[in-house]
Parts: C-alpha cells; sequence; structure tokens
C-alpha cells in the first residue's frame, strides 16, 4: 500500500515538475511572441513614417518642380533681356567709337585752325593797333573769344611788359575812358607802375577789358574804377574793377563765370565775357573772382597775375 502511494506521488511530482517547465516554456514562448509582435509593430510605426516622409518629399518635389519651372521661364526671359540689352549696347558702344573718332577730327582739325589762325589773328591784332583801328581789334578779339571759352591749354608768358600797360591797354580796347555818361577812376599804385610783369600781353588786355566791359555794361550812371597794384609778397599783379551798377545777387555769383549766361537779356554780347576772362587768367597761372566782401554799390571783380 504505501508502495503503491510512493509511486503515486512520485508520478504526481513528475507530471507536476513536466507542468511546471512546460508552463514556463510556454510563458517564455508567451513572451517572445510579444517581443516578436512589439518589433513588428515597431517596424510597422517606422514604415509608415517613411510612407509618410516619402509622400511629404514626393509634394515638396512637385513644388519644386512647379518653381524649377517658373524659375526656368524667368531664367529664359532674362537671357532674352540680355541679349537685347548687349544688342542695345553694342550699338552705343559703335556710335560712341564712332562719335570719338568724329571728335578727334574735330579736334584735330581745330589745332590745326589754331596753328594757322592763331598767328594771323595775332597779326590782324597788331595792325589794328598801329593803325588805331579799334574796330578791327574788336573784331579779332571777339574771334579770339570763342577759342578761349573752354581752353585748356597753358598759355606762354612770352612778353615782359610793365604792369601798368595792361591796364592802359586795356582801357584803350574798352573804351571805357571814352563814355561821357559816367566817370571813370584810374588808380596805379606807384610801385606797380614801376614792376615788369611776365605774361602775354594781348590775353592779359583781353581778359582785362573783358572785365572793364563788364563794368560798362551795368553801369548806367555812377562810376567805373580800375585799381592797379602789387603785391610782392604773392608775386602777383592785380587788377581791380569796381562799378556802382546794378550788382549781382549771391545766388548768381557763380553763374557769372559760366558760358554764354547773361543776366540782364537787353545787353549785347554773347554771355562768355566773364568766361573768358576766368578762363586767360587761369591758362596765365592768375585767376579772376568776384570779391563777395565788395558791400557795393555795384560790384568787384579782381583779376591776379603772376609776376
Amino acid at each position: 500500500m504505501l508502495y503503491a502511494f510512493l509511486i503515486v506521488l512520485a508520478i504526481a511530482l513528475g507530471l507536476a515538475i513536466a507542468l511546471y517547465f512546460q508552463i514556463k516554456a510556454g510563458h517564455k514562448q508567451a513572451d517572445e511572441q510579444r517581443q516578436l509582435l512589439n518589433d513588428y509593430q515597431h517596424r510597422v510605426d517606422e514604415q509608415q513614417k517613411l510612407l509618410d516622409d516619402y509622400r511629404a518629399l514626393e509634394k515638396n518635389f512637385d513644388n519644386v518642380g512647379e518653381g524649377y519651372e517658373q524659375a526656368l521661364l524667368a531664367f529664359e526671359k532674362m537671357e532674352e533681356e540680355q541679349a537685347k540689352n548687349k544688342k542695345a549696347y553694342d550699338a552705343m558702344e559703335k556710335r560712341a567709337s564712332s562719335l570719338q573718332d568724329q571728335c578727334a577730327r574735330y579736334e584735330e582739325f581745330s589745332a590745326k585752325c589754331r596753328e594757322v589762325f592763331g598767328p594771323a589773328l595775332n597779326e590782324i591784332l597788331s595792325i589794328a593797333k598801329s593803325t588805331g583801328n579799334n574796330k578791327l581789334a574788336s573784331l579779332v578779339g571777339k574771334i579770339s573769344d570763342m577759342d578761349d571759352v573752354d581752353g585748356q591749354v597753358a598759355i606762354g608768358r612770352t612778353d615782359n611788359i610793365l604792369v601798368s600797360q595792361v591796364a592802359d591797354e586795356a582801357i584803350a580796347a574798352s573804351g571805357v575812358d571814352k563814355i561821357t555818361y559816367l566817370k571813370f577812376d584810374k588808380q596805379v599804385d606807384p610801385v606797380a607802375a614801376a614792376t615788369m610783369l611776365s605774361t602775354n600781353l594781348n590775353k592779359s588786355v583781353r581778359a582785362l577789358s573783358h572785365l572793364l566791359d563788364n563794368a560798362l555794361k551795368f553801369t548806367t550812371e555812377g562810376t567805373v574804377t580800375l585799381k592797379v597794384a602789387v603785391d610782392m609778397d604773392k608775386m602777383q599783379a592785380i587788377y581791380t574793377v569796381e562799378d556802382t551798377g546794378a550788382g549781382i545777387e549771391e545766388a548768381e555769383r557763380e553763374h557769372v563765370f559760366e558760358p554764354y549766361v547773361k543776366l540782364n537779356q537787353f545787353f549785347d554780347g554773347q554771355g562768355i565775357g566773364l568766361t573768358v576772362a576766368r578762363s586767360i587768367a587761369r591758362r596765365l597761372d592768375g585767376d579772376v573772382v568776384l570779391d563777395d566782401a565788395y558791400e557795393g554799390p555795384g560790384s568787384r571783380f579782381v583779376l591776379t597775375l603772376p609776376i
């Protein structure tokens, strides 16, 4: 009886142990299956994410494609515009080159004319002065003025004369001392009367006579004064022309030296007198300025020439 019980107990214990291991194996297998299921779900999620990313990229690619087409059309249009601009630029460049060639020919012709007419005009001016033909001298001066409006070439200072000689010849050329409706006053400093000046006599006289002519135009009554002095520190001859005329407004004080500017259209002339005077003076290493400090009435112009 006891042996039978032990045998049954042993069998039951073996079955229990076998069942335990079977259950444990089942739990392990279930855990593995859950892990496999989790891994599978993770892969499904990743695939879904990849699919979503692909669809987003596909959509962006479509947008990029549209943008690329628009950019391509814009680029083609820019190329067409660039081709048109280049064609226009080439035409303008060709025209500019042609104009430059023409300007070069004109300048060459002008230089040759100066070589021919310059000495001839000087000779005619000498004859006019020696014969006292003031009209001819005035005509020669006007022709010479056109060359001096925008002259760039320095003028040779080949004449050695007294400072006062420029004043005397400018007075004679302008006729300011012959005018009856106003008073002309010449004031020459004794030192200036005895000082020598290295200049171009004809051009210096022309510059100063333009200042005197300008004073005559704007002075209907009163006085025109010419002062001649020297500044030995600066080595300059100074010719000052003052008038009691209408004066010049502040806004116009620099414009008066621009070519063809006329402050009063009722007066004769081309509006180049002051332009020519300054051009000549500067090409002789001097200058012409409007004295802003002059309180008037009228105006004061100052011509300076190096001694």
